[in-house]
């Protein structure tokens, strides 16, 4: 399996901006019905209202692959680039 911590770091007040799209899109639903998916939930910091966790489970790198190449992830791209400042991407390798 592999998890992704994906941690995203807003221009100022555009975290729930963003978020209003990802969901109004279906952004977020397409991508836990992809085949492979096990999980991908976002989670806010109570801290921090210019950050956003997104935790994604696949089941391995071939699904993975996949869902880089639909066409709501090149949606979820333009949307990072209108709204997101840095992104922060830790990979891991999880045993079954």
């Amino acid at each position: 399996m592999i998890v992704l911590n994906v941690t995203y770091r807003f221009k100022p007040g555009m975290r729930e901006p963003f978020l209003n799209a990802v969901v109004s899109e279906g952004i977020d639903r397409k991508c836990r019905e992809e085949d492979g998916n096990v999980q991908y939930a976002y989670f806010r910091p109570v801290e921090d209202d210019g950050q956003l966790l997104l935790v994604e489970k696949w089941r391995d790198a071939d699904a993975l692959k996949a869902h880089g190449a639909t066409a709501h992830m090149q949606r979820l791209r333009e949307l990072k680039a209108q709204y997101v400042d840095e992104t922060i991407l830790e990979r891991f390798e999880a045993q079954n």
